[in-house]
């Protein structure tokens, strides 16, 4: 189970920075300078690592037993920037203050 906390962790601040680099850096370079190079080497790494992202928060909320709307929320953090590092820090602290062998949504 805790590997599956750590790959999430790993993914979810990869996407958030690779997103950052895309709003930050790649839009204004496309619309205000003209030059869409930054997003069309971005955009599609981040495509995929989303996908990743989405394999990894859907392996962590069925082994924590996450209910359907969690899972969701936690899974579209990773398309708004610096919101996929809010979801991963709020889904840690409540995974570090269960007990380890007792996923988030069975803790009492």
């Amino acid at each position: 189970m805790q590997g599956a906390l750590t790959r999430y962790r790993i993914i979810a601040w990869i996407v958030g920075v690779v997103l950052i680099v895309l709003v930050a850096v790649g839009m204004p370079l496309k619309y205000a300078g003209d030059n869409d190079s930054v997003v069309a080497a971005v955009g599609p790494f981040h495509g995929f690592l989303y996908m990743v992202y989405l394999a990894a928060s859907y392996d962590l909320s069925r082994r924590a037993r996450w209910p359907l709307g969690r899972m969701l929320l936690v899974m579209l953090a990773g398309t708004i920037p610096f919101l996929s590092f809010w979801a991963e820090r709020t889904v840690t602290r409540k995974w570090a203050a269960q007990p380890m062998d007792t996923p988030p949504a069975m803790a009492k």
